[in-house]
């Protein structure tokens, strides 16, 4: 449960990711000229990941667990780590990994390429937006203004790339790893990212496909009668939420729902920065809550314990937290 929480809902709360740079690109084929100032804004309206954070850290200061998870909490207690028939998850390809004979694992490498890989993003989201800059005053304005524009895409890009480079010398100075390994493990990395890479391709054809039909549009004209645009984004989470439990993909629902949601809010008049956030985590919602979810499947793999049981114990903390941001969305949406 604190894995699974822990990772999507922390994704979609930090822009400077491959989730951001996925989600900034779908902003971009809706017509926003600085997709990062929206998306940064939307965060103060995305109530479900912080409200999943939040319940996280309540649960472990106060081990006041409910549902099946105090069960189940109850059954470790006793030393008992499973149920008598549960089949633990656990992928072959993540077991067969092993750290290498001879080698001591060390903190710093782990830690070196991934913050790296971090602070490259805001530099080369500047640099590929720093064109932009050319009537915009002051030092800071001019930087804030070139994350806005840069191309999240090639930032990703460029920031993965020197983490790789910096980590694979790191490792063969250290005489870690040799060559001919370091290219085989990226290699095994690459084709393990294939199948997301075929999902972005489908999401940005679908909400190509979607701007190009006006679907949002016509369905803002045909609710228009009878939808009140404060109930905009109160029905987008539920939607998204319902769209991600079924698909169990969240980037899938983001490319579905950004392309209807947004048209729908301008023709509405709803508040559109806030049903762009209802969207995020309705998805990260439905995504958080699916048996089918890539999330929910690798936490489930990675703590090596039975799937349906996992979902089962964390469903009660995220319908918990669901409810919450989806009653928020509701008295906001009235109010603003």
């Amino acid at each position: 449960y604190i894995a699974d929480s822990s990772s999507a809902p922390v994704c979609i709360l930090i822009p400077f990711n491959a989730w951001g740079a996925f989600i900034m690109g779908l902003l971009l084929v809706q017509g926003y000229d600085a997709p990062f100032g929206v998306l940064m804004k939307s965060i103060l309206f995305n109530f479900y990941p912080i409200l999943a954070l939040m319940l996280v850290f309540y649960i472990i200061m106060t081990n006041r667990d409910f549902g099946p998870m105090k069960k189940a909490e109850a059954r470790t207690a006793t030393g008992k780590l499973l149920w008598d028939d549960a089949t633990p998850m656990v992928s072959e390809e993540l077991t067969s990994v092993q750290t290498k004979t001879g080698v001591t694992p060390k903190m710093h490498n782990m830690i070196l390429p991934i913050a790296l890989m971090v602070l490259m993003m805001p530099v080369m989201l500047a640099y590929t937006g720093w064109a932009t800059t050319a009537d915009v005053s002051g030092t800071m304005a001019k930087i804030f203004h070139a994350i806005g524009q840069g191309s999240g895409s090639t930032s990703v890009l460029v920031s993965v790339i020197v983490a790789i480079l910096v980590s694979g010398l790191s490792y063969r100075l250290q005489g870690i790893f040799k060559l001919n390994e370091l290219v085989d493990l990226c290699i095994k990395g690459i084709s393990g990212l294939m199948p997301l890479a075929l999902l972005m391709l489908m999401a940005f054809a679908i909400n190509a496909v979607c701007k190009e039909l006006n679907t949002g549009q016509y369905v803002a004209e045909i609710t228009r009668n009878w939808l009140s645009p404060g109930l905009v984004p109160f029905m987008v989470f539920v939607t998204s939420a319902f769209i991600a439990f079924s698909t169990g993909t969240s980037w899938g629902t983001f490319g579905i729902m950004l392309a209807i949601a947004i048209p729908m809010a301008q023709g509405l008049g709803a508040h559109e920065v806030m049903t762009i956030a209802a969207v995020l985590g309705g998805g990260v919602f439905g995504d958080h809550c699916s048996p089918i979810s890539d999330t929910t499947i690798i936490a489930s793999m990675a703590s090596a314990t039975d799937h349906i049981d996992h979902v089962k114990t964390q469903l009660p903390y995220a319908l918990l937290t669901g409810a919450i941001a989806a009653l928020i969305y509701l008295v906001l949406g009235m109010l603003m």
